[in-house]
């Protein structure tokens, strides 16, 4: 197995990104490879660690690219123009089956753009989306669409559900997953146009489509463990996501201040350690990696743009078991099926 590491990609690259798969590659099986500038990689790993590339596993390689796809660049334009960037050589890569990942913090737009033109999408799929893991109580949440189509249609929303279907019935064995539709509240009428037509439509398609849809969900149940995904626009659901981040640490940060304001505090903090990491641990987005784009013919993975070596090492890892769960091969599967039967009748 070759996972494709986009090292260009990302608030803190090319640092983070090498560090991570350095870290990562002793916890996987497979070969990551770094696609970027070779030279700045090199005097890069010299200066982390003092030794060549090769010295520190023979399961790291280099391809060397040219140019960099900037979060500011048009996506359509870098794709198009920038040919030799790592994002374009590593899709190149990924869809000539050179890999069979790939992983990126870069540009979310110029991400879709490529994964959509280069690799291509999964046949009976309008939009490929963003499918987040986050916490929740005791379980796992998927949040789609997670940043990638801001504007969306019904059906596009209908999809969205159908994909994290499928996906978490075969990859986290959830035989019935339960899919909410994010909402301002419960009520059928509730919510802007797109979200009371894609309720309708939802509720129309459900039991057609073997989607376990379990109504409007509001974002203060969405954590409750009874959801094991939500479906939105990828505004709502970047907004959605992005303020979940930004109460984590708040939780965590108020925490360890509130235990080392005193001598008093300091002594309580070592009858609670175990359950604060323990709280720590179950809200740390770090662990579960980065996004998976369902909807395009091979694993594309959209790292956190802030992502620092831990978010990449966690994320190479999970990459691993997306190949080997065969996750995208299990969509095309699933779609193709639903095609013949709508076909058939």
């Amino acid at each position: 197995m070759r996972i494709i590491l986009d090292a260009m990609g990302g608030d803190n690259a090319p640092d983070a990104n090498i560090k991570g798969a350095i870290n990562a590659i002793n916890k996987v099986k497979a070969e990551v490879v770094l696609v970027g500038k070779e030279d700045v990689i090199r005097n890069k790993v010299k200066e982390f660690y003092g030794k060549e590339l090769e010295e520190i596993s023979e399961r790291l390689k280099i391809v060397n690219t040219t140019e960099t796809i900037e979060m500011e660049d048009k996506p359509t334009d870098a794709i198009r123009h920038k040919k030799d960037s790592s994002m374009v050589v590593g899709f190149n890569m990924l869809k000539q089956d050179e890999g069979d990942v790939f992983i990126s913090a870069g540009n979310s737009g110029a991400l879709l753009t490529g994964a959509t033109l280069i690799v291509g999408r999964i046949r009976g799929i309008d939009r490929p989306a963003l499918a987040g893991i986050l916490p929740a109580y005791k379980s796992r949440l998927l949040l789609i669409d997670a940043g990638s189509n801001t504007n969306c249609k019904p059906i596009n929303l209908l999809q969205f559900a159908q994909m994290s279907t499928i996906y978490l019935r075969n990859t986290f064995g959830i035989e019935k997953p339960a899919i909410g539709l994010l909402n301002i509240g419960t009520e059928e009428t509730k919510g802007n146009e797109l979200v009371r037509e894609s309720y309708n439509l939802l509720k129309e398609k459900a039991e057609e489509l073997d989607i376990n849809f379990v109504g409007n969900v509001e974002g203060r149940d969405a954590f409750s463990g009874k959801i094991d995904a939500i479906v939105t626009d990828g505004f709502t659901g970047n907004v959605f996501l992005k303020t979940t981040e930004g109460i984590g640490k708040l939780v965590k940060r108020t925490l360890l201040e509130s235990f080392t304001q005193n001598l008093f505090t300091k002594l309580s903090y070592l009858v609670a350690k175990k359950p604060i990491k323990l709280l720590s641990k179950a809200m740390d987005y770090k662990s579960y990696g980065g996004a998976l784009f369902l909807g395009v013919k091979k694993p594309v993975v959209k790292a956190h743009g802030s992502s620092d070596e831990i978010l990449f090492e966690y994320t190479i890892i999970q990459a691993e078991k997306f190949v080997a769960n065969k996750a995208v091969d299990k969509m095309i599967e699933e779609f193709e099926k639903q095609r013949n039967k709508q076909k058939e009748s």
